[in-house]
């Protein structure tokens, strides 16, 4: 499972059914139970996403075995519910990830 830190003022956004809506517009189908959005896609057996309204946590369940093609588009649409989600880029997301690796390393 990996969190992701929110940008200030996205979490408004993904109240309620913010977050499905965000799914479905990256995924094509996403199904609920209760808070946590629930998507199978391309090379993602699973994928289930939730938020405490401070960082968003994404528990993902991989496919082994698919093809070149498939893979790639499924990276491009997770990337893209990511951003969506979060609203940090892949780069920005990546930089967090090293300063917070840095800060708690300190």
């Amino acid at each position: 499972m990996r969190d992701y830190e929110l940008r200030r003022g996205v979490a408004k956004q993904l109240e309620g059914d913010g977050l499905h809506q965000i799914a479905v517009g990256e995924f094509g189908d996403a199904g609920t139970d209760g808070a946590k959005v629930i998507v199978s896609y391309g090379a993602l057996e699973k994928l289930v996403a939730w938020t405490d309204g401070k960082r968003l946590f994404v528990d993902t369940t991989m496919k082994p075995g698919v093809p070149d093609h498939v893979a790639t588009d499924t990276i491009k649409a997770f990337n893209a519910f990511l951003e969506k989600a979060t609203g940090y880029t892949a780069k920005e997301r990546g930089k967090r990830a090293q300063a917070a690796a840095k800060k708690g390393a300190a």
